[in-house]
């Protein structure tokens, strides 16, 4: 038998046994799941504040190693 052939019959085996856990079922855009909506512009809006927080310092500590206040 031929690798090809081998192969062929693997992948058949393969996908005949196996679904992908991705498209288990098609999400409810009419119903949104609102944890997780929240919890992603929660966390965003976290990061952002931490990113503010740190550009403040940071631009502090410039000012203050450069003589400027």
């Amino acid at each position: 038998m031929t690798f090809s052939r081998l192969f062929s019959t693997a992948v058949r085996i393969n996908r005949a046994g196996s679904r992908s856990a991705f498209t288990s079922s098609r999400p409810d855009t009419a119903n949104p799941n609102w944890l997780r909506v929240g919890l992603a512009f929660g966390t965003s809006a976290f990061l952002w504040g931490l990113l503010f927080k740190q550009h403040s310092a940071d631009e502090h500590e410039y000012r203050l190693r450069n003589g400027l206040q």
